[in-house]
């Protein structure tokens, strides 16, 4: 018999299970896994958020852009057939009137801002002044296979977020002397205006509205401006933040504008375009 205390050679002394440690293993072996599902659901809540505002705004904005055009135009042959017997020819010309190369204006020929045209369909009506949020137009770029409303006023939620185009309040109506200008989404919420970059000089933009058809030509880009560049858009367009740009002499004008680069707001893409004929109803 050995003596009290004597530890047999070969045998391990009995291991003392430390609690604490372990409660601090699980402890942590949670904290990561709800991190990693924390990670996890913000991962799916940022790609859906990516999917809505590149696929799901595109897609709505678009049926109900393409909804409007189809509301208008119905719209206008109702008119059309309505007044189709009254005072036929009292536009002067049931073809289309030339405005030679959209150089200057008459002198002494400002347009109002904003107010009728004077461009009469063929019962004699004028165009008036749109309501605020108002779709009144339509709008075609056949090179970049484009066909969307266009609504008075330039506001995200009443116009731009449902894939329109938006007319900039206080600048002219289409086939007015002066300045029509436009803006539009270049991403999301339809995006009309995503490829005005790819238009070139002699490039067709036509209007549509309850007056008339009115055919502008692509003159001008300037590929990059300020947000806050409001020359582009006045009576007769030119940058002030880059002066080479633009023009220095009245006449019919149409400005698109958008944003650049693409995804971001941080600056402005404008093409300009010069009329070259319209034809009243």
């Amino acid at each position: 018999m050995r003596a009290p205390g004597v530890v047999r050679r070969g045998l391990r002394a009995p291991r003392v299970v430390d609690h604490g440690t372990r409660r601090r293993g699980a402890a942590y072996r949670r904290v990561v896994w709800g991190g990693g599902e924390v990670l996890v659901t913000v991962g799916l809540l940022l790609l859906l958020l990516v999917v809505h505002q590149l696929w799901w705004t595109n897609r709505q904005a678009r049926e109900g852009a393409e909804r409007k055009v189809q509301a208008l135009e119905k719209e206008w042959g109702s008119e059309k057939g309505e007044g189709s017997g009254e005072g036929a020819g009292a536009s002067g010309s049931s073809g289309s009137g030339s405005v030679g190369s959209g150089s200057g204006a008459p002198a002494g020929g400002g347009a109002s801002s904003g107010g009728d045209s004077g461009a009469s369909s063929g019962s004699g009506r004028a165009q008036g002044t749109p309501r605020s949020s108002q779709a009144y137009a339509v709008l075609s770029i056949p090179r970049l296979g484009v066909r969307v409303p266009v609504a008075e006023g330039v506001g995200k939620r009443d116009v731009l977020n449902k894939g329109y185009v938006g007319h900039y309040p206080h600048t002219q109506q289409a086939g007015q002397a002066g300045n029509f200008a436009l803006a539009g989404h270049r991403n999301t919420h339809g995006e009309p205006f995503r490829y005005i970059n790819r238009l070139r000089r002699g490039d067709e933009i036509d209007v549509e509205t309850a007056a008339g058809r009115y055919v502008y030509v692509v003159d001008k880009t300037l590929p990059q401006t300020s947000a806050h560049d409001g020359g582009v858009i006045r009576e007769v367009p030119r940058s002030t933040v880059r002066p080479a740009y633009g023009y220095s002499a009245p006449g019919y004008y149409i400005t698109l504008t958008t944003c650049t680069p693409e995804y971001t707001s941080r600056y402005r893409l404008v093409v300009w375009g010069k009329l070259t004929s319209m034809r009243p109803r």
